[in-house]
């Protein structure tokens, strides 16, 4: 009780009595927390990596604080498990995750994430919900891809309807959702308002961390909480498990270890892997995967599986690249590594001893798309991906994908099926050995799929080494290039296996849900020795 100034400046002090009995009614009253006092979880939570019995939970606070889980296999909570989870703390921006165990298969699992504060009143955030579905050995399978979030400036318009496309994604009731790649655009500052094709005005949120590139780490955080301030984003999180994996946005365009960037003046930043460094933290802070082990912590390629139907092959096509060159070498050394010897080592093991049906490879970019770097300082066409532009036997890059094909087909692994995204548009591969120029291969299919939220573009075009048919595209009309979401140019890829048939039907799916394209492809017949009702 602090003293009180009268009209006439005669100080009044509080008597001894008074002191006591307010101490007294302190004692006794219940402590109520201003909302300034409790942990708030802005970003909502996220689900990653579901796995036979385990699935990771992740949140952010805004403060110090301890993330608490809440979990049971009803809605009403009844017979829950709570888990007392990690600190946040300022060292990761105060996200945290959870990995639950010992899940059940087949079975809804209902979430509960909060976080107490540091303090002695341990204060409780309010509790985000969420649920998910744990595969089980008599489902059928549903799952969708796609990448490309918030590029080229075509950021949350609400507008609009925000970044609508998650909540088209989550009508369909996927079990997961592969991220493959693009999930952030830290080389591409986002403005209130941009004009748009026929004169539209989209208009953005902005923050202050996405107004430049980035380039403090608080700027690559930054980006990632962005996204997350979409109520569609935040929906989709809270109810589909995420894959997630990442390209070249998520640091720089095209960044490799022939990134330059001292003209570029939109960067105070010059050195390349600083950036890198950078990037890398917040990648792993925000993204919902499973951590690797202390070996290479910061590893993101890794196999998830789903049962005897699939197994989910997850590609880091950035990390372990050499340079952007003019990809011609005739012999593979460092400068022709894309995956590099250790993940091409490793796919090749574990595809070879993979006992599921379907193998799908997620690939952060397509095989045999021609998608250029400029030029490097003797005027010759660099290249960003596998593919050169010769249209001729295997050189570059690709001579590392070549002797992975020869290994599929000579170690007669079957029903592979790769997924990717990159191009921002929507496209059907078919790679044919007959029709290719370097040909010990089997032949295999492609889907693209994305952008979610970003400028699109296309076609490119496609490089004969591999023998790509281009059964299918979805691209801007001749002439026209990065569209806005109004354009309806946004897509997803949906995955369906059917546990009966064991086939698996690809759908190509617009910013609406509406199938632009669908293909289903049987299983091959040597997986008959599958029991089915594994």
């Amino acid at each position: 009780m602090q003293a009180r100034v009268k009209p006439n400046g005669r100080t009044i002090k509080p008597s001894k009595l008074a002191l006591a009995i307010v101490g007294l009614l302190t004692l006794n009253a219940p402590v109520f927390a201003e909302i300034g006092d409790v942990p708030q979880m802005e970003q909502g939570i996220q689900i990653g990596d579901l796995a036979p019995g385990r699935a990771m939970v992740w949140s952010r606070a805004d403060r110090p604080s301890r993330m608490m889980v809440e979990y049971a296999y009803n809605p009403e909570f009844t017979d829950a498990f709570t888990i007392r989870g990690p600190y946040a703390m300022s060292e990761t921006d105060f996200t945290a995750r959870q990995d639950l165990t010992g899940l059940p298969e087949g079975r809804d699992v209902y979430l509960k994430v909060w976080f107490e504060d540091l303090t002695n009143a341990r204060h409780k955030s309010e509790p985000v919900a969420g649920h998910f579905h744990t595969i089980g050995k008599r489902d059928d399978i549903r799952f969708v891809w796609g990448g490309d979030i918030a590029g080229q400036g075509w950021g949350i318009n609400e507008s609009f309807g925000g970044m609508k496309i998650y909540e088209a994604m989550r009508q369909v009731q996927p079990q997961f959702f592969l991220e493959s790649g693009d999930s952030v655009y830290s080389d591409g500052p986002i403005s209130a308002s941009v004009t748009a094709e026929n004169g539209q005005i989209w208009t953005n949120l902005v923050t202050p961390e996405v107004s430049k590139v980035a380039e403090t780490l608080a700027e690559f955080r930054g980006r990632y909480k962005y996204n997350l301030l979409d109520e569609n984003v935040r929906r989709f999180n809270a109810e589909v498990p995420q894959v997630w994996q990442w390209d070249d946005h998520e640091v720089a365009n095209n960044w490799s270890d022939s990134k330059d960037l001292s003209k570029d003046n939109r960067y105070t930043v010059k050195d390349v892997p600083l950036l890198v460094a950078r990037a890398t933290q917040a990648f792993h802070e925000y993204a919902p995967l499973r951590p690797h082990n202390a070996e290479e912590p910061e590893r993101i390629y890794r196999k998830i599986s789903y049962g005897k139907l699939l197994d989910v092959f997850v590609l880091d096509m950035r990390s372990y690249r050499g340079p952007n060159t003019a990809n011609q070498q005739a012999q593979q050394s460092s400068e022709t590594a894309f995956l590099g010897a250790e993940q091409v080592a490793w796919l090749k093991d574990e595809l070879k001893n993979s006992d599921a049906t379907w193998k799908v490879i997620s690939a952060d970019m397509p095989i045999g798309l021609n998608i250029g770097d400029g030029v490097d300082a003797q005027g010759n066409a660099r290249w960003e991906a596998v593919a050169n532009g010769n249209n001729g036997p295997a050189a570059g890059r690709e001579l590392e994908m070549a002797d992975l094909l020869k290994y599929i087909k000579h170690q007669h692994v079957q029903n592979i099926v790769w997924l990717t995204a990159d191009v921002h548009y929507a496209a059907a591969h078919f790679y044919d050995p007959s029709q290719a120029k370097t040909k010990d291969f089997s032949p295999f299919w492609e889907f693209v799929a994305g952008p979610l939220n970003a400028g699109t573009f296309g076609p490119n075009s496609a490089d004969g080494t591999f023998g790509p048919q281009v059964v299918f595209t979805k691209t801007p009309p001749a002439g026209k290039a990065n569209l806005s979401p109004y354009a309806g140019l946004q897509f997803f890829g949906e995955v369906n296996i059917d546990k009966r048939s064991r086939a698996m039907t690809v759908d190509l799916k617009d910013i609406d849900g509406a199938v632009v394209f669908s293909k289903t492809l049987p299983a091959e017949a040597e997986q008959d020795h599958h029991d089915r009702d594994r």
